[in-house]
Formats: C-alpha cells, structure tokens, sequence
C-alpha cells in the first residue's frame, strides 16, 4: 500500500476527482444519504489516502490540524472502499492519521464526528463521546474526543 499525503494544493485533479468519487461512493451512494460532500472545506484539509500497487485508491481522510481558529484537530470523511473493507486498512488510515497531529498539533486533542456503529472503533484509538448520540442527514452519529498528546 502506497500512503500519501497532501493539501488541497498539492492535489492534482485526477487525484481531487477520485477523492470526490470515493466520499460520493461511500457517504452517498452506499449509504443512501443525499448531502452537500464539497462543503468548502477541503481548501483548509489536508487529505490522507492510501493506494494499492496498481494505484487504485481505497482509504480516505480529511485531517485538520488545530490552529487559531479552531483549538482541535478534526479527522473527518474516514473512509475504506467497499473492495478494500476487512484488510485492516480503516485502522491504519486512523492510526497515521493520530500520528501525524500528535506530531504537528500535539498540544490538541483530536475531535471526529463518529457514525454510532462505529464508537467502539474509535474508542480503541482513545476516542470518548463528548456528546450524546444524534441524526446527521438521518444516520446516528455521536461526536467524539481524543486527549491532546501533550496536555
């Protein structure tokens, strides 16, 4: 697996366009849920994805590091391609994707905005629930939080 990782700059527009097929892919069409993906904030994102030896992507997530505006890091948009669930690629897409905040933003601590079938997921990178379960576009969800690496 080849690991990459790039701002909104940085992304050239085969590699834009594939993101944006991807996240449809996933949140939209398997999921069944109709919403608004280019959101305006990929400009601010920097974008983590994975792909195999014959250059396929198949993980996604979009980082953001704390900064004066916002006190926490985000990691948003967590995705595997249906071909590529059950290889373990989810955790190591999460893991590089603490790893690098803890490294650059060490100081915050990490928020996602979790499906609710996914808590225990999180919970295993450290992840506590802030909030109480809620419907977003009519799929639970619960926000959760990861202590800043230095506190």
């Amino acid at each position: 697996m080849n690991w990459f990782l790039r701002t909104f700059e940085e992304l050239n527009t085969h590699q834009l366009y594939e993101i944006l097929r991807i996240r449809q892919e996933v949140f939209v069409v398997e999921q069944n849920c109709p919403y608004l993906d280019a959101d305006g904030t990929d400009f601010d994102a920097e974008h983590l994805f994975a792909r195999n030896d014959q250059g396929k992507m198949l993980a996604y997530a979009r980082i953001f590091k704390a900064s004066d505006v916002s006190p926490v890091s985000k990691i948003g948009r967590v995705l595997t391609t249906a071909e590529a669930r059950q290889l373990g690629l989810g955790r190591e897409l999460m893991q590089r994707a603490i790893e690098y905040l803890d490294s650059r933003a060490s100081r915050a601590p990490i928020q996602v905005q979790a499906q609710t079938y996914l808590r225990a997921f999180y919970q295993s990178f450290g992840f506590e629930a802030i909030s109480e379960d809620y419907l977003e576009d009519d799929i639970p969800h619960v926000d959760m939080q990861r202590s800043a690496k230095n506190q």
